[in-house]
């Protein structure tokens, strides 16, 4: 299920589901304790009029997201022409304070007074513990509900637009023991007022209206959160006394100010994609935890069904992700990504697979024996390279000596030894390596041209360092790979690149024929094969004509007979944002801007109308079979536009 509405501060992360309700719940990490995920965990709202209660995730609800601002402050609109209610909401996540709120207009839409009962519903699973150890409690001084366990604490709480407090209340149980949840207590449109309860534990607020014919009031919720009870109730304080239509200015200022170098760059795209442009920079910024974390996806509806979700922190990704960001001028978020992988690095000088929003080391399938008996690092080598190489990309473009001072002897001579070092001597090719795609474990085109790049990338900064020798060892390993790779990745029988190749332990060589957009993306973007190389347009030519690529049907797989998430074999495979904008950067580096702009309206009218971009989309069914949003597919779109614009 996606996220059309996600909001962030950097510490606290909410996702609004498709039902308007909260379904995603980070807190004190974007991307790591995720204290609502789950089906039971949703935050239902309903409404009590003329004797029933109607859940949002009910029959007769039609629903509208935006992003109207230029900041990171949904819009919902929900109406029930059945039972004459409109409800708009304007939610956001306080810039300043963990607080997440919602300013709700309720509308009645009949010609008659009546008894409307608004219920805010929360349920908890306080630091995904899944145990049955959190306690919810009502504060009568306070005029709240505490949810709390350990270091967390969250305090919910709400008034009406003229400052009266809610009315009723109710805490209870809920997935266990036979309880459904508390929201069940609202059925009759009255609460019970149980004050505390432990366990598995849920809690109601109602708000009891009485509404004139055709008109509205407001109601203003909000959920105070803290590493101890004192400090959620010191901003439950702060909310009080300020009010929400302050909080929601000055948070609508803050993205203001810190949107300033996109909206500059914004103005010099093409209209039709300006705000699209803006909502993707937005979301970009809010999967980056102020730790330095860049989360995947914080979509954990794919937890339900699968081992894991996306909420970890792939170097690869995160540095694809900063690339357009440093391109438009932004400093803070790259370079606490480059602390945080600085931090992370390996002893060896490489990094891991994923890690979670802490640092820590994050789940793995990738083993250490890998077949013939043969151990290695289970990485994937491209994940070093890109971070080294977008590193570079910083550097240069701030001129910052004290960034080499601080970076170069910690974290770009180990990368960069490593990637010298790390060559199969039978080949002159980086040594196999999990490719991008997480899969398979071979010596790949792309991982092989990131390496490359990303050498000579550390040369350049060797040689500003004055460090002569290093710079010298890594512009002639990155020759010797530019070599060894013009002479194996090309495929002249199907004029396309290997996916890449693989050495047994006698020596034998067997090569992956697979035609994939990452071979030819990593070719021709990290220089390995020239762009206007027969090999490159070759290589583009068979891959257009392989994946029946038209004006009409822009859209790529990842390669081909790709069966990840595929619904139905007789398909290459599901058409991903991500590799679809790659074919457009390569349209626009060649000339060809007709064709870029029909990929580039094909993605933005893909996107939710709040600019949400999802993985993968199924050709068939266009459904989305995967997390929505994806931070990548974001920023391949903002990349994409700023290689657009000709007047730099």
């Amino acid at each position: 299920m996606a996220r059309p509405i996600v909001l962030s501060n950097g510490e606290l992360h909410v996702g609004i589901n498709k039902f308007g309700e909260v379904h995603d719940f980070y807190y004190p990490y974007v991307g790591l304790e995720n204290h609502a995920a789950g089906q039971l965990l949703r935050h239902r709202l309903g409404v009590w009029v003329d004797g029933t209660v109607n859940w949002l995730d009910g029959d007769g609800w039609e629903f509208e997201f935006s992003y109207p601002h230029e900041a990171l402050i949904g819009h919902i609109v929900a109406r029930n022409t059945h039972i004459g209610i409109l409800l708009e909401f304007d939610d956001s996540v306080d810039a300043e304070f963990s607080a997440f709120m919602r300013n709700v207009h309720v509308v009645n839409l009949r010609e008659t007074q009546r008894d409307v009962r608004v219920f805010f519903h929360q349920a908890f699973v306080i630091g995904d513990s899944r145990s049955n150890t959190d306690t919810a409690q009502y504060l009568p001084d306070a005029n709240g509900i505490l949810h709390y366990r350990g270091r967390r604490a969250f305090i919910v709480s709400g008034q009406t637009d003229g400052g009266g407090w809610f009315d009723q209340y109710t805490v209870g149980l809920f997935g266990i023991e036979g309880y459904e949840g508390s929201y069940r207590d609202a059925d009759d449109g009255e609460l019970s007022s149980t004050a505390v309860e432990h366990g598995r534990v849920d809690s109601v607020l109602r708000f009891k209206l009485a509404m004139e014919p055709h008109s509205s009031t407001r109601l203003h919720y909000w959920v105070a959160c803290g590493t101890s009870t004192r400090e959620a109730l010191y901003i439950h304080k702060q909310l009080t006394t300020q009010g929400l239509h302050k909080r929601l200015e000055r948070t609508v200022n803050w993205w203001s100010e810190w949107l300033k170098p996109a909206t500059e760059v914004a103005n010099k795209l093409h209209k039709s994609h300006r705000h699209t442009f803006l909502k993707s920079v937005m979301l970009i910024k809010s999967h980056i935890d102020k730790r330095g974390a860049v989360i995947a996806s914080t979509d954990s509806s794919m937890l339900n069904y699968w081992r894991d979700a996306y909420a970890y922190c792939w170097p690869r990704d995160g540095a694809y992700v900063l690339w357009p960001l440093i391109r438009m001028g932004y400093k803070d978020e790259p370079y606490r990504f480059f602390d945080f992988c600085r931090r992370a690095l390996t002893p060896g000088g490489y990094l891991m697979h994923k890690y979670r929003a802490d640092g820590a080391l994050g789940s793995s399938w990738h083993p250490y024996l890998h077949e013939d008996g043969v151990v290695a690092p289970p990485i994937q080598e491209d994940e070093t390279a890109l971070v080294l190489f977008v590193f570079s990309q910083f550097y240069h473009t701030h001129k910052d000596a004290s960034l080499l001072k601080e970076f170069y002897e910690p974290m770009v001579m180990p990368m960069a030894n490593f990637l010298a070092s790390y060559v199969d001597s039978r080949t002159g090719l980086p040594k196999p390596s999990y490719d991008l795609w997480e899969e398979v474990y071979m010596t790949t085109t792309y991982t092989t041209a990131v390496v490359h790049a990303a050498l000579l990338a550390a040369a350049d900064l060797a040689e500003i360092r004055e460090d002569k020798d290093s710079a010298v060892q890594w512009r002639s390993a990155a020759s010797d790979i530019h070599e060894a790779a013009g002479r194996q990745l090309y495929n002249t029988d199907r004029k396309a690149f290997y996916k890449g190749i693989t050495v047994s332990p006698d020596g034998v060589v067997t090569k992956d024929p697979t035609v994939d957009l990452s071979s030819i993306f990593g070719a021709f973007m990290f220089g390995l094969f020239p762009v206007a190389s027969d090999e490159t347009k070759s290589a583009i030519a068979t891959a257009s004509q392989l994946f029946g690529l038209s004006e009409s049907q822009p859209a790529l797989p990842r390669y081909e007979n790709d069966d990840y998430r595929r619904s139905h074999a007789e398909i290459q495979g599901n058409w991903w944002l991500v590799t679809t904008l790659w074919m457009a950067q390569y349209n626009l580096e060649t000339g060809d801007t007709r064709a870029a702009q029909v990929a580039l309206d094909w993605v933005r009218d893909i996107a939710w109308s709040t600019g949400v971009m999802p993985e993968q989309v199924d050709p068939l069914t266009r459904e989305e079979p995967s997390v929505s949003p994806l931070t990548w597919s974001q920023a391949e779109y903002v990349s994409t536009l700023l290689d657009t614009i000709t007047d730099k």
